[in-house]
């Protein structure tokens, strides 16, 4: 069985057909479980949505320290092998890499960068599909996403500023479709201030039977 642990701001911990997947690993956020990143003793792939220090975080270390695989951009894989991370898929938009049995589709995000082009991920295993949407704003194709890949769970940023709003993300769960979704990104800083629960309205009057489960840091939910 496995299960997606969100680890604050955008952090997720997701175990999926036996493989431990660490997303946007900013582990020292203030809102993180995890006392240090060496506290993490083992990680088979890393994912990171593009080079913002709140995303990039500790991947790298992360990633030399468990010989884990880092999965970014291109522009930010070469970078991460340049920091001397062995393992490394440099990916692009629309393209799918086959990591370590499972697979991994690179999708869009509305958002900035330094080292290529900010993304998400779709991805899929046996036991089920994730979606993490990265730091994003709301755009038509994610509708395209659900149909294309029907994510089990989204994971989508909350925050406004930087990211989708309430507003906005309840209208991507509508265009995706997920069974459960997850909120993210949001009161790391009073910046992105947000009430989750709002969110959880705002998804519950579309109609759509999608789950939100509001997480704490360090909460999972487990996934049959």
């Amino acid at each position: 069985m496995g299960y997606v642990k969100w680890l604050g701001h955008a952090a997720f911990e997701v175990l999926i057909d036996g493989k431990l997947v660490y997303v946007d690993p900013w582990l020292t956020n203030p809102l993180s479980p995890i006392g240090s990143p060496r506290d993490v003793r083992r990680a088979d792939v890393v994912l990171v949505t593009h080079d913002h220090g709140d995303h990039l975080g500790e991947a790298v270390d992360i990633a030399r320290a468990t010989g884990a695989t880092f999965v970014a951009i291109y522009e930010l894989a070469v970078y991460a092998s340049e920091q001397g991370v062995r393992d490394v898929v440099g990916m692009n938009i629309g393209g799918t890499a086959e990591v370590k049995g499972l697979k991994v589709v690179m999708t869009p995000a509305l958002h900035s960068s330094t080292r290529g082009s900010p993304v998400g991920f779709v991805v899929i295993g046996k036991e089920f599909s994730f979606y993490h949407a990265g730091d994003t704003g709301l755009f038509g194709d994610m509708k395209l996403i659900g149909e294309l890949y029907r994510p089990k769970i989204a994971m989508l940023p909350i925050g406004s500023l930087y990211t989708m709003g309430p507003r906005e993300a309840a209208k991507a769960v509508e265009l995706i479709r997920p069974e459960v979704v997850i909120p993210m990104h949001y009161n790391t800083f009073d910046a992105i201030r947000q009430d989750p629960e709002e969110f959880k309205r705002l998804v519950d009057e579309l109609g759509l039977g999608v789950k939100v489960v509001v997480l704490k840091p360090g909460e999972s939910i487990e996934v049959p």
